[in-house]
């Protein structure tokens, strides 16, 4: 199992980019998961529904289940958030994991930029950046493709991911 990382700004375009890469990999036969870091307390589930109501009445996990998917809520109730490498852990194998966000934590990253959003680059100030997808000229030694060229990206994505075991070298991955 591989993983890359997209990193950028909010408003930079990760969530798109990541959006149209997914069916590029696919048609490469690739399968591909994605791990999606938020800022702020998000909710997957919906108020009111029996699943929220044991997460409000204190469960620790909740895990929903159909025929068409499952989901596993797990409240940290005060305890520190998750590192990404425990995180990669809690996967099923697939052929490359797409880390969006966690732009802090040392894995490769293709950082995503865009000229209108007025954010600096990230990459002179983080040494995991191995690329750049962006919108206009940047001046760099690092491998650089547009934002629309989504070949160019995929390719630049599958080239910089590296494998988890040589990145986390004590990480444990699911066997399913």
């Amino acid at each position: 199992m591989k993983v890359i990382g997209l990193a950028g700004w909010s408003g930079a375009g990760k969530t798109t980019l990541l959006t149209r890469a997914i069916p590029q990999f696919a048609k490469q036969g690739l399968r591909v998961s994605v791990i999606k870091h938020a800022h702020h307390a998000f909710d997957v589930d919906v108020p009111g529904k029996d699943s929220w109501r044991h997460r409000e009445a204190g469960a620790a996990e909740v895990l929903v289940s159909s025929s068409q998917r499952w989901a596993l809520m797990r409240e940290l109730r005060g305890a520190s958030e998750p590192r990404l490498p425990e995180l990669l852990a809690k996967m099923s194998p697939v052929d490359l994991v797409v880390v969006e966000g966690f732009k802090r934590e040392p894995h490769r990253k293709i950082e995503v930029h865009r000229a209108a959003n007025g954010k600096p680059l990230l990459f002179p100030d983080d040494p995991g950046i191995v690329g750049i997808a962006t919108d206009t000229a940047v001046e760099t030694t690092l491998p650089t493709a547009h934002l629309d060229d989504i070949e160019a990206v995929t390719a630049m994505m599958l080239k910089s991911a590296i494998s988890l075991e040589t990145f986390w070298p004590n990480a444990k991955l699911r066997a399913d």
